[in-house]
């Protein structure tokens, strides 16, 4: 792993990553949490798509979209939702990795997309990579995320090295380094969507609900259709 460096200075414009403050106030936390009760927690998150008041949140009049179109446009648009629920119970890890597909809403054959996969009922493809660099992802933050309760990890600066092989993502971790994203209740942490990043196994586990949203911008080719949220 990468020396860690300090979240306090990262701005997304130089680095592609940063810590909005206090985004959702706490009635907005209580609201949001309540919407997703119900859904089941699993492993390495659950897929999120059809869930009646999410795009109220999500959505271009909802404060995250809001957000997103301060960052990227009044055309920002939330093209994928995932719910990360770590608990004791729970408490799993995700190795160095990027984001590498989006979601779509059905199969058509497109040169440079491929391969499919679907996961938790979502069909899933891999885009050429520029499709992934002009994306923004943004993680609103449910439960207060400090040192010990399995922060996510970024490697500022890595999206910038295109798709990186697997063979090379440790030695690109330690090019980079390493910033740990702690957060409290209702802030948002915003990333390029393919900056490497990863998650350890909490060291004294809490509950660590937090709502990941993918944002682009205008529709892919081909006919191909964002599965949306």
């Amino acid at each position: 792993m990468g020396a860690f460096r300090s979240a306090d200075n990262l701005r997304l414009g130089e680095d592609r990553a940063e810590r909005i403050r206090g985004v959702l106030d706490p009635i907005s936390v209580s609201s949001l949490m309540d919407l997703l009760s119900r859904q089941r927690a699993e492993r390495a998150g659950v897929r999120l798509f059809g869930i009646d008041g999410l795009d109220a949140f999500v959505g271009a009049q909802g404060v995250i979209g809001r957000l997103a179109a301060s960052i990227m446009g009044d055309n920002a648009t939330p093209v994928r939702a995932v719910l990360f629920d770590k608990t004791p119970a729970t408490n799993w890890s995700l190795a160095w990795h990027q984001d590498r597909v989006v979601a779509v809403r059905e199969r058509v054959e497109v040169d440079g997309f491929g391969p499919w996969s679907r996961k938790h009922g979502a069909l899933h493809v891999g885009p050429p990579f520029q499709v992934l660099a002009e994306m923004k992802t943004l993680r609103v933050h449910l439960d207060p995320v400090p040192t010990t309760n399995a922060p996510l990890l970024v490697a500022p600066g890595s999206h910038r090295m295109g798709r990186i092989p697997e063979r090379d993502v440790s030695a690109r971790v330690a090019q980079c380094g390493v910033v740990s994203c702690l957060a409290d209740r209702g802030d948002i942490w915003a990333y390029a969507t393919p900056v490497l990043h990863a998650s350890e196994r909490a060291t004294a586990p809490g509950r660590r609900r937090v709502l990941q949203v993918d944002y682009a911008i205008g529709d892919l080719p081909g006919g191909l259709r964002w599965l949306g949220v």
